[in-house]
């Protein structure tokens, strides 16, 4: 914050934040504090996404400028494109009417020039305003591509920006042994390794160059300087059509390829860069996505059902006022939705979880335990294996009428659930009210755009967690493409699939959806090992050729 400004009354506050080299996850803990109380965001375009979902739902959020070209400092400062000033009027009029402004920059604000004169702006006018540091996209970038900048022998460290660079600047880090951190594009960096064996550095210097750093688009090349050029060109690295591509090369022996193979944390995840289609919507696939974010993939979630009220509900409310009554001795809840809908019959009605006093509550799955917990209620029985209705039948006490006065079970559930619990709970001496809490239909068609990376082979892998959404998402969208990646659930959903002329590659050894993306990561992990051991370069299954073999299954 600046303190010798004086704060005049209507005045807001304006917030410099850095949002970081591009992954979402290296926000700090203040950046997103600020965020949260914004009123206004003002964000450099490649950076908006990353702090846009911070905000409150209504908050103005605008993209300024042009992309930017990074500066070997490792933020934002030197243009490829002259940038547009629009955003330090928008800051300062935002600012005059009292608003709360985030003004979110790539890499960190103080490395930012631009970001420099709209704080000078605040000063001149007496409007407060603070800074909230963001990671360099100079230190980023190279932790995340397994580059080490110093070793236990505190080497010098320097940055250097290729776009702004003079025969001086050159000459000074060519006739050093400092690493050099260097920003270039991706056609320009063969003529920076280029400017630094003339200034002295010898040819066989190690040499990393990685683009998109910190994203999951992120690649990295090892070479020297000398072979820098011919690496690139043997790996067919063509121009973007979205303008120069920015790259922090590293130039040094930290960056030797043998120890890269020992450092690459990040780009060796078993799934880094799949795109991985995961039928459900995002509120049902949020622990299943995290958990593929973890191996690297980049799920996209697309519904294939949408759930309905029942059509006649009369039999639902007749259940919820028997719950209040004391009509059950326990209630099951099989999935999220059932959770939902009994919910949602409460608020109808002014209930609470209160009103599931004296009642045993049982749910099968995390999530489902997570929904009822969110709710207010903690369930009395969670299967303590398989997370299914067999597996909570394996757990439920037989009925017995000197310790259970009431023999009824509420089993709110969707109207096309199979028979299984409520046949097993019969059996065990259970009477049970088996209601339709829920109706479940075929979801719209996703955007055409989906529609045809699903057909053309955009995705890398499909996660089938039941035979219903292999049917649906056939009928709403296409059969997904012979080069995907099939991972299902269990048998019955494998032989649907096959069914529909797909190729089953994984099969989860538990039906959980857990360990079916663990299983699709094995998947992943192997077809790694295979590549590497061969001698091949490491692909994702949609950058193969149309028409090659698919593997067996795992």
């Amino acid at each position: 914050m600046n303190p010798n400004a004086p704060n005049h009354p209507g005045c807001g506050h304006v917030t410099f934040l850095g949002a970081g080299p591009g992954d979402p996850g290296l926000l700090t803990l203040r950046a997103v504090e600020a965020l949260a109380t914004a009123d206004v965001l003002i964000a450099d375009p490649q950076v908006l996404d990353v702090v846009r979902q911070h905000v409150r739902p209504g908050v103005a959020a605008e993209a300024q400028g042009t992309p930017r070209q990074a500066d070997a400092d490792g933020s934002s400062g030197t243009a490829t494109v002259p940038v547009l000033r629009d955003s330090a009027n928008l800051v300062m009029t935002a600012a005059r009417g009292g608003k709360r402004v985030v003004r979110a920059v790539a890499g960190d604000p103080g490395l930012d020039g631009y970001a420099a004169d709209e704080m000078l702006a605040c000063a001149a006018e007496g409007i407060v305003f603070e800074v909230v540091p963001g990671v360099a996209a100079a230190v980023g970038v190279p932790a995340y591509a397994g580059v080490p900048l110093r070793d236990a022998h505190s080497a010098d460290v320097r940055f250097v920006d290729a776009l702004s660079a003079d025969e001086r600047c050159w000459s000074e880090i060519g006739s050093s042994d400092a690493t050099a951190v260097v920003s270039a594009t991706l056609e320009t960096v063969a003529a920076a390794a280029g400017e630094l064996v003339a200034a002295g550095r010898k040819p066989d210097t190690p040499l990393t160059v990685t683009v998109a750093g910190t994203t999951t688009r992120q690649r990295t090349w090892a070479a020297t300087l000398g072979s820098i050029a011919q690496v690139l060109k043997a790996a067919k690295v063509l121009p973007s059509p979205q303008g120069a591509q920015p790259v922090i090369a590293v130039v040094g022996e930290q960056s030797a390829a043998g120890r890269r193979d020992q450092l690459s944390w990040f780009e060796s995840k078993p799934l880094f860069g799949w795109k991985v289609l995961v039928p459900r919507t995002k509120e049902q696939a949020a622990s299943l996505s995290d958990q593929l974010r973890g191996y690297g993939a980049v799920p996209s979630e697309v519904p294939t059902i949408a759930v309905e009220p029942p059509r006649t509900p009369q039999q639902m409310e007749r259940a919820v006022k028997g719950l209040v009554t004391g009509r059950y001795e326990w209630i099951a809840f099989t999935s999220v939705n059932a959770v939902k809908a009994v919910r949602e019959k409460f608020e109808e009605y002014g209930l609470d979880a209160r009103a599931f006093a004296g009642i045993k509550v049982a749910a099968v799955g995390e999530q489902t335990a997570k929904s009822l917990i969110d709710f207010g209620v903690k369930p009395d029985l969670v299967p303590s294996g398989e997370q299914s209705a067999a597996g909570l039948l394996e757990d439920w006490p037989p009925y017995d009428p000197v310790f259970d006065p009431i023999d009824r079970v509420f089993l709110p559930r969707a109207d096309i659930a199979t028979e299984t619990l409520v046949a097993g709970l019969i059996e065990l001496g259970w009477e049970v009210d088996d209601v339709t809490a829920y109706r479940t239909v075929r979801a719209s068609p996703p955007p055409a755009e989906t529609r045809e990376a699903i057909k053309g082979g955009g995705f890398d892998a499909v996660l089938f967690t039941s035979s219903s959404t292999v049917r649906n998402l056939v009928g709403i969208a296409g059969k997904p493409h012979n080069v995907t990646v099939i991972a299902c659930i269990g048998p019955a959903t494998a032989k649907t699939a096959e069914e529909h002329g797909l190729r089953v590659d994984v099969l989860s050894p538990e039906p959980s959806v857990l360990k079916l993306a663990e299983a699709l990561a094995d998947f992943g992990a192997a077809r790694r090992q295979a590549a590497l051991e061969a001698g091949e370069p490491v692909t994702r299954p949609s950058e193969r050729r149309p028409g090659s073999r698919r593997r067996a299954r795992s």
